[in-house]
């Protein structure tokens, strides 16, 4: 691009060293995902990494289509200081994506009010807020490690894509804290999604005062056992 910038797929590595560094939950998500990375003349500033669920937070079943070919999540904008907007960034990066994975027609992200987003970035975008998700709790261990109810369970283990793994158990939490519901975007990607969700729009959140842009939180959604090919790890 004329002004530096360019966006193309990036490794698992590089996309993990911006969310440590340049993503406020210093954490890379455990799904199948799709990696653009972002570069400013020779400057790498970051990456925009889209994920594929198998909960019910990025599960496109719930919007009829299908969960794991057909339904991507903005997981992380994961960038350093840089020079092109935000919205721009992103906007590049889904058109890469849609040119690698042709059967998507739903795009879902969350903005966290406990974070303070309210969904800035998503309203640049043109997506659709359609509600928020429920509330849930966030498990804090002995040592102020935080843990989502899927990574807790009273037997110490739980399967994550077929193999078993280590659980938080609920009576080795040092405290529970109970989380407001996440402010859910969507972005119908054909006209025949777009008509048939168009119900499900509803007016974007405001706050009062003018915000910088958002970028997206920590999700909620687990990777599926059958993502899409451009959505594996």
């Amino acid at each position: 691009m004329s002004d530096g910038l360019r966006l193309d797929w990036c490794s698992y590595q590089a996309a993990r060293y911006a969310v440590e560094h340049w993503h406020y939950s210093r954490t890379m998500p455990r799904c199948p995902t799709a990696r653009v990375g972002v570069w400013e003349g020779e400057h790498f500033v970051g990456a925009v990494i889209f994920g594929m669920g198998a909960g019910r937070a990025t599960d496109g079943r719930r919007f009829g289509l299908a969960q794991y070919f057909e339904v991507a999540e903005l997981v992380r904008v994961a960038l350093r200081e840089h020079q092109a907007p935000t919205s721009r960034i992103v906007a590049v990066g889904l058109k890469l994506l849609r040119k690698q994975s042709p059967r998507l027609r739903l795009l879902i992200s969350y903005a966290d009010p406990r974070q303070g987003h309210i969904g800035t970035l998503y309203a640049a975008l043109g997506w659709w807020y359609v509600g928020d998700t429920e509330p849930s709790k966030l498990y804090i261990d002995k040592a102020g490690h935080e843990h989502h109810p899927r990574h807790v369970s009273p037997r110490g283990w739980k399967r994550h894509y077929g193999k078993p793994q280590r659980a938080l158990r609920p009576q080795d939490a040092r405290e529970v804290v109970r989380l407001p519901g996440k402010h859910c975007y969507i972005k119908p990607l054909d006209v025949e999604t777009a008509i048939r969700l168009q119900p499900l729009r509803k007016p974007h959140p405001r706050r009062a005062g003018s915000i910088a842009v958002d970028a997206p939180s920590a999700q909620d959604g687990e990777g599926g056992s059958s993502p899409t090919p451009a959505l594996q790890t």
